[in-house]
């Protein structure tokens, strides 16, 4: 998976969304801590599934993975995380994008 990933990203810039559980008492600590890594755009403390999302830009697939693997996962509190990588972006910022 990760070499299908690799290359087909290759040094191209990734978007992700990424969801966390986390222990409900800690969330807002979290995320806190989230939201001062310079790769994430956006954090949400929501309701359902889920406890955070959050919306990050990458320089590339590896370091998105790097990222997952050695800054969040080490987070105390943090129970379970899951990686959207965005595919085709229609809208953003509220801004439409051009369709290809």
């Amino acid at each position: 998976m990760e070499q299908a990933l690799t290359a087909l990203y290759g040094e191209d810039q990734v978007a992700a969304i990424i969801t966390l559980k986390v222990d409900t008492k800690e969330a807002d600590r979290i995320a806190t801590a989230i939201a001062k890594f310079d790769v994430i755009q956006d954090v949400f403390l929501v309701t359902g599934d889920t406890d955070i999302i959050a919306k990050a830009r990458f320089q590339n697939y590896r370091g998105l993975k790097d990222f997952v693997l050695n800054s969040l996962a080490p987070i105390t509190g943090v129970k379970d995380t899951k990686t959207l990588m965005v595919v085709t972006t229609y809208k953003e910022g509220g801004a439409k994008k051009p369709t290809i």
